[in-house]
């Protein structure tokens, strides 16, 4: 059976808007995906029938008491984590890898050094780079590879060692959409005895997280890339979730993943967290009466997806490769990489093409996406950036011609 992206589209309000009398398109998904009708309803059932806080006797309290432990049954399903005390929520993965990052680095000491890449979105790169300034730690920056903007493995290797305390990567580029060889990564630092701190927001979408079988130490995501709220997860193992020192008040619990969450949850924002898991789970759900666990019916639906996505890659890349005036920053094949592309036109500003795009009601992105140290390594920070086109599940086929036609008057053919 092949995926049906138009059954998904009638349950996002936003694909089926008009603005000026014509359809959007909708390029943007890794900035943030749009948002199913399920987790709009259930962030508003939330706050309108049981907005409260933690730990009393009367119902609406209860609820969201069983909400938070829901919650963290979801997250464990989603990530594959060991148990539900392995999930720890926040603001955002920026915040949170902030906060992780000053209590994983308590016990580190000058000269010691740690290891962060040029690919990675700086909200992984900044926070380790300043909690080992602090500590008076040496930090080194993995180049990527130019040919095809995945980081270059060797350079990599030769800069562990035996002070290495921690290696900081991204699972999936939000720039250029490679995805990294972790199993790769994660058996090498661990050889050192090194931690491994995952970035997996532009993964999550795409591709189905399994933090048991990659054997990490952490791992984060952001539940708005991938049709949820905006809302920070993040995956502590089981060795470190209660031998690490968290900054927090001390009434707070001294247990468990809720000494890692300062302050008062996001209530309706894990609501929605619930519903957006199990819209990615539906797919599976609405194939046949299997009764099948949410895990299970995650992995289903995310072949589907990933199909799906595969030869839209392929689509879109079929497409670009017509031209001759325009340059991709990544895999020319649609194998080992998200549908995410990075794209220079000849002589155009990426804010120029980004501009009348949007006139058009096609929303793309145009910058450098935080993903500083690649653009410096391309040469692009302070030429503009890269234009990015993303493809969700939600995209189609008609969508990308739609796209290549108002592209046209900045296109050469071959």
């Amino acid at each position: 059976m092949a995926f049906d992206p138009f059954t998904k589209r009638l349950l996002f309000p936003a694909l089926n808007r008009y603005i000026n009398k014509q359809p959007v398109c909708f390029f943007d998904g890794p900035g943030g995906s749009q948002v199913p009708q399920s987790v709009l309803d259930a962030m508003s059932h939330y706050l309108s029938h049981f907005n409260s806080n933690l730990g009393g006797a009367f119902f609406s309290s209860t609820a969201t008491t069983s909400l938070m432990a829901n919650a963290r049954e979801v997250a464990q399903a989603f990530v594959n984590a060991p148990s539900i005390n392995n999930m720890v929520f926040g603001a955002n993965m920026t915040s949170l890898t902030f906060q992780l990052s000053r209590i994983i680095s308590r016990d580190w000491q000058a000269g010691d050094e740690i290891i962060v890449t040029a690919l990675d979105h700086y909200s992984n790169v900044s926070s380790w780079q300043q909690a080992a300034e602090d500590k008076g730690v040496i930090v080194h920056q993995v180049r990527l590879d130019d040919t095809n903007c995945d980081l270059d493995y060797d350079h990599f290797s030769s800069l562990l060692n035996s002070r290495t305390k921690l290696v900081a990567v991204t699972y999936a580029s939000n720039v250029t959409g490679s995805l990294i060889d972790m199993k790769r990564i994660i058996t090498a630092a661990h050889a050192i005895e090194a931690q491994v701190y995952v970035d997996a927001v532009h993964y999550a979408p795409h591709c189905l997280i399994d933090v048991q079988e990659l054997d990490c130490d952490f791992l984060v995501c952001s539940a708005y890339k991938f049709f949820g709220p905006h809302l920070g997860i993040a995956y502590i193992a089981p060795q470190w979730i209660q031998t690490l020192r968290p900054y927090k008040v001390e009434p707070a619990p001294n247990n468990g993943p809720a000494r890692f969450e300062t302050g008062t949850q996001n209530f309706e924002a894990l609501a929605g967290f619930i519903a957006a898991v199990n819209y990615l789970a539906d797919y599976s759900r609405n194939l046949d009466e299997q009764s099948l666990s949410l895990r299970q019916h995650l992995s289903r639906s995310f072949k589907y997806y990933q199909i799906y996505e595969g030869t839209l890659s392929q689509y879109f890349l079929s497409r670009l490769n017509r031209y001759s005036n325009v340059k991709l920053f990544g895999l020319n094949h649609h194998h080992q990489r998200t549908p995410t592309f990075a794209i220079r036109i000849n002589n155009v500003e990426p804010a120029e093409v980004a501009a009348y795009l949007a006139k058009h009601n096609i929303c793309i992105w145009h910058g450098h996406f935080y993903a500083q140290g690649l653009c410096e390594q391309l040469n692009l920070l302070n030429k503009g950036g890269v234009i990015r086109i993303g493809c969700m599940h939600y995209n189609t086929f008609n969508e990308i011609d739609t796209l290549f036609s108002m592209l046209d008057c900045f296109l050469t053919p071959k």
